[in-house]
């Protein structure tokens, strides 16, 4: 069968995009947990290789898989979880599907292409269930309330103190103490509840979560002197939590990226304004100078 330059140039990009997966849905099987895991993307990657085969019918020629999308994917998988690597993953593999939309008239394996592909989704549905996801809720709770409450208690503590070493001291204290009571209600609370989370696991979440972020934001407190400076940049570092965080979720459980950002966003700013004027009126009225 003839075909034009353009569309065996989409041939070609699908052909390399199809051994690519087939590498990359291999490497994640030999690392995933569970024999019926390991399966599912075994036999994925064996629909992958397949599918390059009968690309390559049409080229006629052999193509090497893209090593650098081999490596990213997994370490993706590897740092953030198999949920949100694949979810990643399928990103693209939703844009390859138009691109066999595009085929089908002029290829007639093209549609039985694009239904395995289809059915490649609903089969990686099934490991999506990852005890990191399970917990979201649970990590939610820590780093937003982190958020909100340290970035009102540090811009309160930077006016009422102008000291950054006792600002530094003041917010690992209250926010290790925060972080302490955070675990122990998330542990109480999943005790008293029957949602098959383990409490003591919901606890660790929560407290690592809230632990990891007031780290972050007190940071600039220990690195630099001047007070108004280091507000500055906890507050730009409590974006780009917000920013990550957000945009983590957002790929992993298919949320909304922006509608969530600006709240918690706003939240944390609206919280700190708020804290630094508290904190600028108390040091007035008791008459405070550090």
């Amino acid at each position: 069968m003839e075909i034009d330059e353009q569309t065996r140039a989409a041939i070609l990009a699908q052909q390399r995009n199809e051994i690519t997966e087939h590498h990359i849905y291999l490497k994640l099987a030999g690392m995933v947990k569970g024999d019926g895991n390991r399966q599912i993307l075994g036999e994925v990657a064996d629909e992958e290789l397949a599918h390059y085969g009968i690309w390559r019918q049409y080229t006629r020629e052999e193509v090497k898989p893209d090593r650098w999308k081999i490596l990213k994917f997994y370490w993706v998988c590897r740092l953030f979880g198999f949920p949100f690597g694949l979810k990643l993953m399928e990103r693209g593999e939703m844009a390859a599907q138009k691109v066999y939309g595009k085929l089908v008239r002029q290829i007639p394996e093209a549609h039985r292409i694009l239904q395995e592909e289809q059915k490649h989704e609903q089969a990686l549905l099934k490991i999506l269930d990852e005890e990191l996801l399970q917990y979201t809720g649970s990590m939610v709770l820590g780093l937003n309330d982190a958020l909100v409450e340290l970035t009102g208690a540090l811009a309160g503590f930077t006016l009422a103190l102008k000291n950054t070493k006792l600002i530094a001291l003041v917010g690992l204290v209250t926010g290790i103490a925060a972080a302490l009571s955070m675990a122990s209600s998330e542990y109480l609370s999943l005790k008293s509840e029957s949602s098959g989370r383990q409490p003591f696991k919901g606890a660790f979440y929560t407290g690592v979560a809230y632990l990891g972020t007031v780290i972050v934001l007190v940071s600039p407190y220990l690195f630099f002197s001047h007070y108004f400076v280091c507000l500055a940049m906890t507050m730009v570092l409590g974006v780009l939590i917000i920013f990550l965080f957000n945009l983590y979720i957002s790929i992993a459980r298919d949320m909304p990226f922006q509608r969530h950002f600006m709240e918690m966003t706003g939240l944390s700013f609206g919280v700190a304004a708020l804290s630094f004027l508290i904190g600028y009126l108390l040091r007035l009225f008791m008459g405070v100078d550090v």
